[in-house]
């Protein structure tokens, strides 16, 4: 039987309660991690540590656009374990989609305190906790195959991760010096709560938009997909990879396809 590929590993994972972050959750606990699921769903976040088991999994209330919430859950990893191994830096917000001719710029300002400067602030604070112990740390963050390519009517999205892939290579270059390693996963159209509401789809239909972008026919793209992916990036496994953006997307940003005209995506 082989050895956990976490075990024993301390890692938060920041919007944790649903989606790819709940995806994650599970499989981290699953390799042995002790995870701490950060997250401002309150009720849901609390749920899924609970179904992990409260022996593994821990809920903390964090929003990551407060930099004092993100350092007091750092600060929790590091007092309740003594260390923080992993972080998943994967809160986000997608929506609401539209023109950038119409655009609102305090929309705008929102999903970048989340996207960009959230993600900043984790790998801020955890890096921090990782540099004071010493520990060879991963930092894994969300990025999406818009960073890579682009995209229309999600001009405040497409911009924020940009900016979670700028920041991934100055940070893997920076924090190298001391072992602690800084990579990125980009997956393309999942069916999230965060991707169903952003058009009023269901879950089918992300999927069917998702399918027909992909250049790999016969697997369709699910959470626990990108949940593997993140999985590699944290584990032992990819101990000389850094500031690498690993995209999942079937080989969509491969040939450059843009959405097909037969997939209304505003309806």
């Amino acid at each position: 039987m082989s050895r956990p590929r976490l075990e024993g590993k301390v890692t938060i994972i920041t919007g944790g309660a649903s989606g790819i972050g709940e995806a994650t959750a599970r499989l981290f606990a699953s390799q042995g991690a002790l995870v701490i699921i950060a997250d401002i769903q309150d009720e849901l976040g609390r749920a899924v540590a609970a179904s992990i088991g409260l022996d593994r999994c821990a809920y903390r209330h964090c929003d990551v656009r407060d930099e004092k919430q993100v350092e007091a859950t750092v600060d929790f990893a590091v007092q309740t374990h003594g260390r923080l191994d992993v972080l998943f830096s994967n809160a986000g917000k997608m929506g609401p989609a539209g023109a950038f001719l119409e655009a609102s710029l305090e929309e705008w300002d929102d999903i970048m305190a989340i996207n960009a400067r959230g993600v900043a602030a984790t790998v801020k604070h955890a890096a921090r906790a990782m540099v004071a112990r010493k520990t060879r740390g991963s930092i894994v963050c969300t990025g999406s195959v818009v960073a890579s390519r682009g995209g229309t009517r999600a001009a405040a999205y497409v911009a924020s991760k940009h900016a979670v892939l700028g920041l991934v290579r100055a940070a893997a270059a920076e924090l190298g010096e001391h072992g602690i390693r800084v990579n990125c996963v980009s997956p393309s159209a999942v069916a999230t709560p965060l991707a169903c509401a952003l058009h009023g789809w269901s879950p089918s239909e992300v999927e069917e938009y998702g399918e027909a972008l992909s250049r790999l026919k016969g697997v369709v793209l699910k959470a626990s997909h990108i949940a593997e992916a993140v999985l590699f990036l944290a584990s032992d496994e990819s101990e000389y990879i850094t500031g690498l953006d690993l995209v999942v997307d079937g080989g969509r940003t491969v040939v450059g396809q843009n959405a097909p005209i037969h997939i209304n995506i505003n309806k």
